[in-house]
């Protein structure tokens, strides 16, 4: 037995130096028909053995650096334009050279949240699937989109060292692994105004809460919930380099009320810092109308719009079923998510992109005047919607809501007479609290004229007397 011994450890002495070696290999985003972000610089990274030489190559660019002791090294390549042609990105060790084909450069974003992000373009499920998705998956056929469905998983610690896999947004790979719908039509919407390659990235999860998704890194108190599905699903891709992250979520935070709003910032701050990327973009969905009522995290959600500078809200009042949490219509969502995306990052300044918010107001004569931005003019569209049942409540020094109508002159199309709103409740001559949307049936029917988009919850609390 020692003899085998002695002649094996002889054998490895003599051997080459590089048959002694560990493989290198590049971290989980890398791998065949990715999509790189363009016009920013993107971070290459991987492990090999410490002290390893490891060379970069793709686009004309060659870098090489050395691994650390602890195994890992990284490459920043220089920012790139968008690219259609599909290009071989290689990396090379002293044992061996990874090779990886079909690489695209174009727009990367992130798509995560819980079951209304997760809610597939199709799936076996009738209640838990887009209505238009059966069509979608037959007649799409855009190998330029590229999309990762990580799905979820739970994890106390980063979890690393698996490899994506990226498909093409072709009838086939639907057909192996489906996508987020908002995801997917989202997608369709940025390569139909660019025409250039599109990368999507999810992980979502049905039921998961905020907290779940939030780095350590985000500054944010110690909690009881920690970052299990960020560690699981996320951690791995940064500091992949995207554009930002589209978000549906916050059913299950929605007893957090308005204080939701201080859980966006640290899910952004995680985020920004984790993909190294101070303007990251936050897309979000405003939760939509059910039988519950989600008013004070609505609001919350406005709030953290209205703080963060690199985010923006789809409002969604609209868009909702009171019977199905998982309203089946998820396109309008997404185009609502996507003109964000255009105006904001893609020079589509002419767009009027954002709902409705509010300016100022007064009280005056016992009604309230409401101002707002994005609205030189509104209509109301719902089939059973009248002036007195839009959906605004007014309270008086009591403290007690009750149904208030909108004063304006309506004409037959819908079409409402000027651009401010003047609400007003009965027998309440000295208003002291306006609310829109907050009880049953939650359900938006004003719009602005400018737009085609949805006045989203509000309320008015701070009237002075």
């Amino acid at each position: 037995m020692k003899r085998r011994i002695v002649l094996l450890l002889a054998a490895l002495a003599l051997a080459p130096a590089d048959e002694c070696k560990a493989t290198v290999q590049s971290a989980t985003p890398f791998a065949d028909n990715m999509v790189l972000q363009r016009d920013r610089p993107v971070p290459v990274w991987g492990r090999a053995d410490p002290g390893e030489s490891v060379t970069v190559s793709f686009a004309g660019q060659k870098k090489t650096t050395t691994a650390g002791a602890d195994g890992t090294w990284r490459i920043d390549l220089d920012k790139m334009p968008a690219s259609k042609e599909n290009r071989t990105m290689t990396i090379a060790g002293w044992s061996n050279t990874e090779e990886i084909k079909n690489v695209l450069v174009g727009e990367v974003w992130f798509a995560s949240g819980q079951s209304n992000m997760e809610c597939p373009i199709w799936g076996d499920n009738p209640r838990y699937r887009d209505a238009n998705g059966a069509i979608m998956t037959q007649i799409t056929r855009r190998p330029l989109i590229r999309y990762v469905n990580n799905g979820s998983c739970h994890s106390s610690e980063p979890r690393l060292g698996w490899k994506a896999a990226w498909r093409q947004a072709v009838p086939q790979s639907f057909k192996e692994k489906t996508l987020s719908a908002v995801a997917f039509y989202f997608a369709l919407e940025i390569y139909g105004a660019l025409e250039i390659p599109v990368g999507i990235i999810e992980s979502s999860r049905g039921g998961s809460r905020i907290e779940y998704w939030t780095p350590p890194s985000s500054g944010h108190p110690p909690s009881s919930f920690k970052p299990t599905l960020f560690n699981g699903t996320v951690a791995a891709f940064a500091p992949f380099a995207v554009r930002g992250l589209i978000w549906y979520q916050g059913c299950n935070n929605a007893a957090d009320g308005e204080s939701y709003a201080a859980k966006m910032h640290a899910l952004y701050n995680g985020w920004a810092k984790a993909f190294e990327n101070q303007e990251l973009r936050l897309y979000f969905v405003q939760l939509a109308p059910y039988k519950n009522d989600f008013h004070l995290v609505r609001l919350g959600q406005a709030k953290f719009a209205a703080e963060e500078k690199n985010a923006a809200m789809a409002v969604a009042c609209d868009a909702g079923n009171l019977h199905d949490i998982h309203p089946n219509g998820k396109e309008i969502i997404a185009k609502r998510l996507a003109i964000l995306a255009l105006k904001r990052d893609y020079g589509f300044t002419d767009i009027v992109a954002d709902s409705p918010t509010l300016e100022k107001w007064r009280v005056e004569n016992g009604k309230f005047i409401l101002h707002f931005n994005n609205a030189t003019g509104w209509y109301i569209y719902r089939p059973d919607a009248t002036t007195d049942n839009l959906g605004f409540e007014i309270a008086g020094s009591d403290g007690k809501f009750v149904p208030a109508k909108l004063v304006n002159e309506i004409d037959k199309r819908g079409s409402v007479a000027g651009s401010r709103l003047v609400i007003a409740a009965d027998g309440i001559q000295e208003p002291c609290q306006l609310r829109y949307l907050a009880t049953k049936p939650w359900t938006g029917a004003l719009y602005s004229s400018d737009s085609a988009l949805p006045l989203g919850p509000l309320a008015i609390t701070n009237v002075e007397r």
